[in-house]
């Protein structure tokens, strides 16, 4: 009667107590299918049933094992090595030159992409910032989904080495994400939000957006988390997965409308002619003449209420500049309106009499 053990105890030890015969190939060792394993040169090389039975165990598997986690790891070190090299800030197109006459480069990871920033922003150290962290981000992502993959692939393969049935722990893995994903949903939100507002170049450091209940300069980007000062100087963190709205005020070109009113009985064409030449003066001085991209428009009358009439200014600006040349226009409006002996505002309504 032979002793048989259970299957998870290693084969060699089922031909118990046949393998104490030492002069006995083990079957490990015979056949041509065998050819070249690590038992069959194990038995030609000490002629040992024990050692070349226990050696697929003792040797081969964790030497594979080794082998694995060596392996794992030069490929990890590779591929964040080139993360580091097409996210580092100097690595990619040069686009523009410092003061000091060096050029300016952006990361390579951000050439596939469309970058929304101002002009102005190029000249400014906001610029390189705003790459620096949206590089930063995306390296981060890159970095996390290499490790997890990196680690699912040679977990996966050290356990088939063993002979593990790797089904139950994917269902299991897939119950745990399952759960894990209805218990974090907002937290999921929020990364899933942040990568796309990146990738998309929303918005970024130095651009002033409105964002709903919060509007201001953005002063940092997170994947979860985007940091906001308004004009008070609060700061404001907005988690990425609430904001469902975006206005930014930083990106192209922005419009200056300026309403002046004026009351009923006012010349029209007079009151036209001084807001043009008010604009029309603005647009040749040197200080703002490159803030200026087309020439100012008095579209006239815009609204009529019961009070008074409403006449519309409108000019185009760069993005930085829009709310300096806007002052500077009310201030050269309504100083000559005044100089014209033009009342600017609306008249107040009488009082009903008693």
């Amino acid at each position: 009667m032979s002793l048989r053990l259970p299957a998870a105890v290693p084969s060699w030890f089922e031909e118990w107590p046949s393998f104490l015969n030492d002069n006995v190939a083990p079957s490990c060792a015979l056949g041509k299918e065998n050819e070249g394993s690590v038992c069959k040169w194990v038995w030609d090389s000490t002629e040992s049933r024990w050692l070349a039975n226990a050696s697929e165990w003792l040797l081969a598997k964790p030497l594979a094992v080794v082998l694995i986690v060596v392996v794992a790891m030069l490929i990890r070190w590779a591929i964040y090595r080139t993360i580091r090299a097409i996210t580092s800030v100097g690595n990619g197109d040069a686009e523009a030159t410092t003061p000091d006459g060096k050029p300016k480069k952006k990361p390579r990871i951000l050439r596939p992409f469309r970058e929304k920033a101002e002009s102005a922003l190029l000249a400014s150290g906001l610029m390189s910032e705003r790459r620096a962290q949206r590089a930063s981000t995306l390296g981060s992502v890159l970095r996390s989904v290499t490790s997890v993959i990196i680690l699912v692939v040679a977990g996966s393969t050290i356990l088939g080495l063993f002979d593990i049935n790797l089904a139950p722990l994917v269902a299991s893995a897939g119950i745990a994400g399952v759960a894990l994903g209805f218990g974090a949903q907002s937290l999921v939100r929020d990364y899933l939000s942040g990568i796309f507002m990146i990738l998309e170049d929303q918005y970024g450091v130095g651009d002033i957006v409105d964002l709903g209940e919060a509007s201001g300069t953005v002063e940092g980007v997170g994947l979860r988390i985007t940091t906001v000062r308004d004009v008070r100087g609060v700061v404001w963190y907005i988690r990425n997965g609430e904001i469902l709205r975006v206005g930014n005020k930083s990106q192209g070109w922005a419009q200056v409308v300026i309403d002046v009113p004026i009351p009923f009985g006012t010349d029209l064409e007079k009151a036209h002619e001084v807001l043009t030449e008010a604009a029309a003066r603005l647009t040749e001085e040197e200080e703002f003449k490159d803030d200026l991209l087309a020439p100012p428009e008095v579209l006239g009358v815009d609204q009529m209420t019961a009070t008074g009439l409403m006449l519309r200014v409108t000019v185009r600006t760069t993005t930085a500049a829009q709310w300096r040349v806007a002052r500077e226009l009310r201030a050269r409006i309504s100083t000559d309106l005044a100089a014209a002996e033009i009342t600017s505002g609306i008249a107040p309504i009488p009082a009903p009499p008693a």
